[in-house]
């Protein structure tokens, strides 16, 4: 700007022109978050799913008077499924061999009160079979009678039974025997074994669930443990 056209301004204006500051910039644009992609939906059983080698379901969900049995091999992580997974009664022989060590001797062995165990597991399982409400059970798997009384007496109260089976390997097993402090005999866990694969050779010849049960989940050790809930709800 010349030096007449400035006194002209400040002639009209009465103080000198300011300069010019820039604009304030203004709030930052707002990005909308990215959309998450949807999970996966939950599983309802209804014939032999086999979950094994891939990607299972975070949740399992059954009608609500139904009756789940978690089967496996001991050490195969059948308590600690029921207890991360489960919020409607559970019964669990673990928990009744674990109140009864906990009032007798530690040196008294566990073979000696074993039968005591079972009494009280079994008149456990049927008060709460009576009871009529939606309901998980801890199995061994080395008896199937157990099995069979259990979809028996749910058929009878117009429920139906439901089967999962934590698929480990003897190894894999053992060492869960071994992470939890408790393992079975030499013989005893020959018999589950026998028993288990039994029952997977049953399942891989028929395609289809054991007489009386409902469904069959069959997991490995990374779909259990990915697996977040089993619900009982109205679908």
């Amino acid at each position: 700007m010349s030096e007449s056209t400035e006194a002209e301004l400040l002639a009209q204006h009465g103080q000198p022109m300011q300069p010019m500051q820039p604009k304030a910039p203004g709030p930052p644009a707002r990005v909308p978050p990215p959309r998450s992609a949807p999970g996966p939906a939950p599983l309802r059983p209804r014939a032999l799913h086999d979950l094994r080698h891939g990607r299972g379901p975070v949740a399992l969900h059954y009608p609500p008077r139904d009756l789940v049995v978690v089967s496996g091999l001991p050490g195969s992580g059948k308590s600690t499924l029921l207890r991360s997974c489960v919020r409607v009664d559970v019964i669990d022989s673990q928990q009744v061999r674990e109140e009864y060590a906990q009032r007798l001797p530690a040196w008294l062995p566990y073979a000696v009160y074993r039968p005591l165990v079972r009494l009280a597991h079994y008149h456990r399982l049927r008060r709460a079979l009576l009871a009529g409400g939606p309901l998980a059970v801890h199995d061994c798997g080395a008896l199937p009678w157990v099995r069979f009384w259990l979809a028996r007496s749910a058929a009878r109260q117009g429920r139906r039974l439901h089967l999962v089976l934590l698929d480990a390997t003897s190894a894999e097993a053992r060492a869960g025997q071994l992470a939890r402090g408790q393992s079975v005999s030499a013989y005893a866990f020959a018999r589950h074994c026998r028993a288990a694969r039994r029952l997977r050779l049953r399942l891989a010849g028929t395609g289809a669930p054991p007489a009386g049960c409902a469904s069959v989940v069959v997991l490995d050790r990374a779909a259990a443990r990915g697996l977040r809930e089993i619900v009982f709800a109205a679908a």
